[in-house]
């Protein structure tokens, strides 16, 4: 709906200082900021002096578009002169007048939020102005508009001098604000040059300490190195050798030594067992551990765990339990690094549970993005003040299982390191006595993982064939309904759930057309249109609104091609799709 606020005719060259006096008035009356009245102001003035210049008459009009917030303020400057010949080279900014710089239409257009011109040689040319209100400012409803004529206050008798004293105080303003700006910059380069001072300073002094972390970190890489190699020789002989004599190969052993070789071949196994998760914390802090996504069910996964742990079940009166989903859950992340945080958790889980049960489930989360995996005992339980210590590296906790059960204290922090690599989090909820709920919730799909496999409804579905439509909407549902409409159809939908995501994807490809909500979690796609269609670049590419209100005047004006209130319906989408793309 467009609301006209006041109409001038430019008929001498003191319409040219009433119009911009107008436009400073109308600018405040909509709620802009004095900035924003001056630069309004200006960019009138300038256009309207140029219709007096070249055309001798004309009109400017403003008026207010949309029915939500926030509107759009739309200035037409018009006149019947003899159009712009040269208007490409006026844009680029290499024309210059005989009667000034040829700048006018080119500030004018870079003070507004988009600048449209008409014109052709002989026919006169029409220019409109778009900005949009600020976000605080009231909405401005017919019966605001005729107030806002009312208190539209009379020109004065001397306009012009009026105008000058009005552009003075500006510029008195402006030079009073350029030399606070000028003082602070003075003192803000005294303080940088104390502060520079200092900062290198202590670069210097970081320098030596990093370049002492370095070496001490290669030291400790080095060492890990050799000991990996040194300890596990020495300690796999001594497990091979323990096993002969258990055995019986060279000769019976008596009760008492059959004892104590049992003691030699635990101590051996524990050491192995110290030395492998002490060389997978070495190797993440490193840097040298990768992730390796792979498409897998959390039923595979539940079934090779079941296998693997169940000889770790020593008592009968301890039960391994595995629930599965409800559904299928298909997972794109590193299954060996997931499998072998959940091996932990449930080893531990049976170490330190005397009777009752161990169960293991999976459930995707609220988000829909994220699985979360438990594993859940009846155990000793964990107090709360230590429940942070067990995910330090050695950090134990004393407990009366501990002379039986006791571990090297890297396991939990390894899975703590594990679970970040994947992008995820490890959790933990005990009372002592009841039993402890381990967790750990990793990205359905890792990071590592391109566009638009997230969007997909299966890993293998993902294809780079077709013509390309950038959907710009931050509901799941609605993309996932997408996705289905462009299926089997010419076009593939490139999903964005937010203005960032939009331009980041357009940098890497142009879509062949846009589809936009205009309510994208409190971003203001509304000055995303503007300034898109705006852009040289861009402009030429299509946009289709699909919004669960309705405004569509306002999104017609900023230079959307379609419009659509939700639900939007296959058929309507392909052919609009159609018609803009010009896809036969």
């Amino acid at each position: 709906m467009s609301l006209r606020i006041l109409s001038l005719g430019i008929h001498a060259e003191l319409d040219v200082v009433a119009s911009r006096q107008r436009a400073r008035q109308i600018a405040a009356l909509c709620g802009f900021n004095s900035q924003d009245q001056a630069r309004i102001a200006t960019a009138v003035s300038e256009l309207a002096r140029n219709v007096y210049n070249y055309a001798r008459e004309g009109r400017v009009e403003f008026a207010v578009e949309g029915e939500t917030a926030p509107q759009l303020l739309v200035i037409t400057i018009e006149d019947k002169g003899p159009g712009i010949v040269n208007l490409d080279l006026v844009l680029s900014g290499r024309y210059q007048s005989n009667t000034g710089m040829g700048l006018g239409i080119l500030g004018a257009r870079r003070l507004m939020d988009q600048c449209d011109i008409r014109t052709a040689p002989g026919a006169g040319t029409t220019i409109v102005l778009k900005k949009l209100l600020p976000p605080t400012a009231e909405l401005l409803t017919p019966v605001a508009i005729g107030a806002m004529g009312a208190q539209l206050t009379s020109l004065p008798a001397d306009v012009t001098l009026s105008e000058m004293q009005q552009q003075n105080k500006e510029l008195l303003a402006t030079l009073a604000e350029l030399k606070a700006r000028q003082d602070e910059l003075v003192q803000l380069t005294r303080e940088l040059e104390d502060t520079n001072r200092g900062v290198v300073a202590l670069y210097a002094e970081l320098d030596e300490k990093a370049d002492h972390l370095r070496r001490a970190d290669e030291m400790k890489t080095r060492f890990l190195s050799n000991m990996s190699h040194e300890f596990r020789t020495p300690l796999s002989s001594i497990r091979a050798l323990s096993k002969l004599l258990l055995d019986r190969v060279d000769g019976p052993l008596a009760p008492e030594q059959e004892k104590q070789v049992r003691y030699i071949l635990k101590g051996a196994e524990s050491l192995a067992e110290l030395v492998d998760d002490l060389l997978d914390l070495a190797k993440i802090e490193a840097g040298k551990v990768d992730v390796h996504p792979v498409a897998f069910e959390v039923h595979d996964m539940f079934s090779a765990l079941r296998g693997m742990l169940r000889p770790l079940l020593v008592s009968a009166s301890v039960e391994l339990v595995f629930d599965e989903p409800e559904a299928p859950l298909t997972l794109m992340t590193d299954e060996a690094k997931l499998s072998q945080i959940l091996r932990n958790f449930i080893s531990n889980a049976l170490k330190f549970t005397e009777r009752g049960r161990v169960r293991v489930s999976a459930a995707l989360a609220d988000d829909g993005e994220t699985v979360r995996f438990s594993v859940e005992d009846t155990g000793i339980g964990i107090a709360p003040e230590h429940q942070q210590i067990i995910f330090e590296e050695f950090g134990q906790v004393e407990n009366r299982l501990q002379h039986r059960v006791k571990g090297t204290g890297l396991g939990l922090p390894l899975c703590r390191r594990l679970a970040e690599l994947l992008g995820g989090h490890v959790a933990l909820a005990s009372t002592p006595g009841q039993g402890s709920t381990f967790s750990v919730t990793v990205p359905l799909v890792h990071a590592a993982v391109p566009e638009p496999l997230p969007f997909a409804e299966s890993p293998m579905d993902a294809d780079a064939s077709g013509i390309p439509v950038l959907a710009v909407e931050d509901d799941r549902s609605t993309l996932v309904l997408y996705r289905g409409f462009l299926r089997n159809t010419p076009y593939r939908l490139v999903p964005a759930r937010s203005i960032w995501e939009a331009d980041q994807a357009w940098a890497h490809e142009t879509p062949a057309a846009v589809i936009l909500d205009l309510y994208l979690g409190g971003e203001d796609s509304w000055r995303w249109l503007t300034q898109t269609k705006s852009d040289e670049r861009r402009r030429h590419v299509p946009i289709i609104i699909a919004s669960e209100v309705a405004d569509r005047q306002k999104a017609f004006a900023l230079g959307a091609d379609a419009y659509f209130t939700k639900p939007l319906a296959r058929d309507e989408l392909l052919a609009q799709l159609n018609a803009l793309c010009h896809f036969e």
